[in-house]
């Protein structure tokens, strides 16, 4: 514990102990009196401890203001939520699918614009669009509005490749181009560093039509230590939708995003509506990190003194019908 004021502290300490001096001489005035009188207490015990229990809250109290005067303060721990959140659109042509109201992407950008909202600022959030190749719209930031504005653009186009959205993810993260090693070449992974405190949320109908191997690219963010939380967005049954005058059906692929996920200790979440999909980031696992901060405890020491002196009060009135 630290004090703003140390010199106040120390004036509070010769005043406390100038008031319990003044006390103790007190008392032994009123007993030699007593003593002169020839009276003695009926029960010492009780008595002794009637007596002094009221005045010594009194001045415990006053000890407090004065502590209080000083302004102590303490460092203790905060838990925040803290690190780096990128959010993967899936911007695909099935993304345009009406199964979800008004459309899937729409539904998507609805809800990530409300998560965008509530996140402090020592959260960094970035934007990466994907279709058949993935662009990072935003790098990751405190900047939240431009982050909005991020999603706002996202329009669908193109197929989909789930492994290039994890590598341009990680790209973001790293500050760095990321691929995967070629298997032919038995190539190590690339040394990423480990970011524990970042997380990929994933939001997509699952279908990969192609490009770099998802669970690779997953296996990948892993040994970095990146969580990918996958949003399935869509229904199992589906919908038919028209590209260039041809009309393709379309449903959700939850077994691809839930092995992506589990890869990473992540979580498979199913969004069927624009509601549940608002409840699904709610319940993204952030990380929660802790943060040093410096708290005063003036206010503290003045409430505790306030109710020492209460109850010492009520005491003094109960037993013996005057405040002093």
């Amino acid at each position: 514990m630290t004090f703003e004021y140390p010199v106040v502290l120390g004036v509070a300490v010769a005043a406390a102990a100038g008031l319990l001096v003044a006390y103790h001489l007190l008392q032994r005035r009123r007993a030699a009196a007593l003593a002169a009188a020839g009276l003695q207490p009926a029960r010492p015990r009780h008595g002794r401890l009637r007596r002094h229990l009221p005045p010594l809250l009194m001045l415990a109290a006053l000890i407090l203001l004065f502590l209080g005067v000083a302004r102590p303060q303490a460092t203790v721990p905060v838990p925040r939520a803290s690190g780096t959140v990128i959010l993967a659109f899936d911007v695909s042509n099935s993304m345009g699918a009406k199964d979800i109201e008004p459309t899937r992407l729409a539904a998507a950008k609805s809800a990530a614009t409300a998560f965008v909202r509530e996140q402090p600022d020592t959260v960094d959030v970035g934007i990466v669009a994907f279709a058949q190749g993935a662009l990072t719209t935003q790098l990751p930031g405190a900047d939240h509005e431009s982050t909005i504005a991020a999603i706002d653009r996202l329009t669908v186009s193109g197929g989909t490749s789930l492994g290039q959205a994890i590598l341009a993810s990680l790209s973001a993260i790293v500050g760095q181009p990321v691929g995967l090693p070629d298997p032919d070449a038995a190539e190590p992974p690339p040394d990423l560093g480990y970011w524990r405190s970042a997380t990929i949320v994933l939001l997509s109908d699952g279908e990969d039509t192609g490009g770099p191997d998802a669970v690779a690219a997953a296996e990948l963010a892993a040994t970095a230590g990146v969580h990918i939380e996958t949003v399935g967005v869509g229904t199992v049954e589906g919908a038919t939708i028209e590209v260039d005058g041809y009309q393709m059906a379309t449903a959700l692929n939850e077994e691809l995003l839930t092995e992506v996920a589990e890869v990473t200790a992540g979580s498979y979440h199913r969004a069927q509506d624009a509601r549940s999909l608002g409840a699904i980031y709610d319940s993204l696992d952030l990380r929660i990190t802790t943060e040093d901060k410096l708290v005063e405890l003036t206010g503290a020491a003045v409430a505790i003194a306030v109710l020492l002196l209460t109850i010492g009060g009520l005491l003094m009135v109960t037993w013996f019908g005057r405040i002093l």
